[in-house]
């Protein structure tokens, strides 16, 4: 989708909701009744089909910026930072990004807010759409089929923002009209209504929108969007046999399969390479064989108002500010770029390393394949790296710390900001199109799979577990482990915490970590006991944190109706 189009309805929606000034009068109100003439607002810019289409775009232009580009520490805690899998390695004691919970989740925090009022601009937004569809002219329309499928497409994203919601909040105002005017009477619905709502939205979306590959546009949703977002909520709610039904369209369904054979473009920069590295290389995501993908969040650098994805700044190791060798010299000479060598690698960018994994996402879930899963291969998960200097007597060899005289290092900075395995399926090797100077500045222009079938299969076994049918489960489980060459799971062997663990290896950094464990219940538990933070063993979780606070400034702006915080926050 184009950017370009993105940015009008941006401003569009900054003007359709606007609070409303209430005349009192009946009179006044026809005098000063204002008719949209020379600005966008739902009056006349959702009145065509074209008009409509560029406000879905908005809302998938607000998903892809609120939880896939994301602000720094919105992002990555989204992505894995603060549960079992990851931490803030840049600075493991920092306040910005969730390095303690206590310190962190306070109801006056922005990053509280952060969190809570994207997914209600997202619904007011998916609203407004919702109602002017519903009143738009039937001439309009092609036929009723389009009509219902960008209802539904508007549906999916009101879903898609009260799933987020109601995994980090609980309880919260139920909100399906649109909003015109100031209102500071929001009650907390109880979680059963809103997963009430979700439902009938999800199917409206799952029984309306296009079937896959029928899509308007590369990264439009379709059914198999929607019904996998069905089966994930069926399991919150206990409905495991619907959400085996639910998982099962999608597989069974739809012409979805996993990926076995090497497919499309990819640049096998360490020598080496398998068809898990081709479901990350640049351009893969879209193509019509890759039959894994169901939603991919699109970046389109090569058309006019592309983006880019801070994928590398997010997750690799700052490699390029460790300083020198052992002998003196600067460890990484880096692309010679203009006459000048930049220090930077083009092979894995600038990283930040926002998200360091932990001890247990490189080491522990792989100890029993280390050899043989493909996903721990040497060019899916970057561990060894070496000096890039010809001045210096270790030009080429390894990176070891050891080399260096005793107390001449900071151990914390090398090992959690410098150097660390590197997950390379979020770096786009030789394919910097933007700042050549620094690798590309952190950033690239890969699409992002929001929803893979691999995830899919592992929600079905997650069902399957709940239904006390672990050879079931076990089967979906291998699906994914025979892909990855990885020895098959045993029935007996089956449970959520192994499910969490094939998880990590399928889904790191793609997967919404933080749902996830807060739908098995393990949030609290598994990150005491696996976040390594080396500063921060645990994060100073706390029982309470299974839900973050309202923010205060919600509570203090609804006046007229208390707005009741959640256990925890006020003490």
């Amino acid at each position: 989708m184009k950017k370009y189009i993105i940015q009008l309805f941006k401003r569009c929606y900054h003007l359709a909701v606007v609070l409303l000034i209430l005349i009192t009068s009946c009179n006044e109100d026809e005098i000063l009744k204002e008719s949209p003439l020379d600005f966008l607002a739902p009056e006349n810019a959702y009145t065509s089909v074209d008009g409509i289409r560029q406000g879905i775009s908005g809302l998938h232009d607000n998903v892809r910026d609120n939880w896939i580009y994301g602000d720094q520490d919105q992002g990555s805690i989204w992505k894995g930072v603060a549960t079992d899998i990851a931490f803030h390695g840049e600075d493991p004691n920092s306040t910005r990004f969730c390095c303690n919970y206590v310190n962190y989740l306070v109801p006056a925090s922005t990053y509280v807010k952060q969190y809570w009022y994207p997914n209600y601009q997202i619904i007011q937004r998916a609203n407004v759409l919702i109602e002017s569809i519903n009143n738009s002219d039937e001439t309009i329309w092609s036929d009723d089929a389009q009509k219902q499928a960008f209802l539904a497409e508007a549906m999916f994203f009101r879903a898609y923002a009260y799933r987020i919601m109601v995994a980090m909040f609980g309880d919260i105002p139920l909100v399906t009209e649109v909003i015109n005017s100031a209102k500071a009477d929001f009650s907390r619905a109880p979680k059963a209504e809103i997963y009430s709502q979700m439902e009938t939205d999800f199917k409206f979306a799952a029984e309306n929108l296009p079937l896959p590959g029928e899509e308007e546009a590369p990264g439009r949703v379709t059914q198999g969007a929607a019904w996998h977002y069905l089966s994930e909520l069926y399991i919150t709610i206990g409905e495991y046999q619907k959400a085996v039904d639910a998982a099962t369209k999608v597989i069974s369904g739809y012409d979805y399969a996993l990926m076995t054979e090497r497919f499309g473009s990819t640049v096998d920069v360490f020598g080496t390479g398998d068809v898990y590295l081709d479901l990350f290389a640049y351009g893969n995501q879209n193509l019509s064989e890759n039959k894994e993908a169901i939603w991919v969040v699109q970046f389109e650098p090569l058309v006019t108002g592309g983006d880019q994805w801070v994928g590398e700044r997010a997750f690799g190791p700052a490699y390029f500010r460790m300083g020198n060798t052992p002998d003196g010299f600067k460890a990484f000479r880096g692309e010679l770029v203009n006459g000048v060598y930049t220090g930077y690698s083009d092979t894995l960018g600038r990283p930040v390393s926002w998200i360091r994994p932990t001890y247990y996402a490189t080491n522990l879930i792989w100890e029993s394949d280390w050899n043989n899963d493909i996903r721990n291969a040497k060019h899916n998960i970057k561990r060894d790296f070496y000096y890039d200097n010809p001045a210096s007597a270790y030009h080429g060899k390894k990176i070891d710390f050891s080399l260096y005289p005793a107390g001449a290092r900071d151990a914390i900075r090398d090992t959690c900001q410098y150097i660390y395995p590197y997950f390379m399926k979020f770096a786009d090797p030789l394919n910097h199109f933007t700042n050549e100077a620094q690798s590309g500045g952190g950033y690239n222009h890969k699409d992002q799979y929001e929803i893979r079938l691999a995830e899919t299969y592992l929600l079905r076994a997650e069902a399957y577990i709940n239904l006390s049918r672990n050879d079931l489960a076990a089967a979906d489980i291998n699906a994914i482990r025979n892909r990855a060459h990885a020895t098959p799971v045993a029935v007996a062997d089956v449970d959520i915490d192994y499910l969490l663990d094939e998880r990590a290896r399928e889904l790191y950094g793609e997967e919404e970590r933080q749902i996830t464990l807060r739908r098995v219940g393990k949030l609290v538990e598994r990150v005491r006991k696996y976040n390594n933070n080396p500063l921060n063993p645990g994060l100073n979780i706390q029982d309470y944190h299974v839900l973050w606070p309202i923010p205060q400034t919600q509570i203090d702006l609804n006046i007229d109706v208390v707005m009741e915080q959640n256990p925890g926050y006020n003490e």
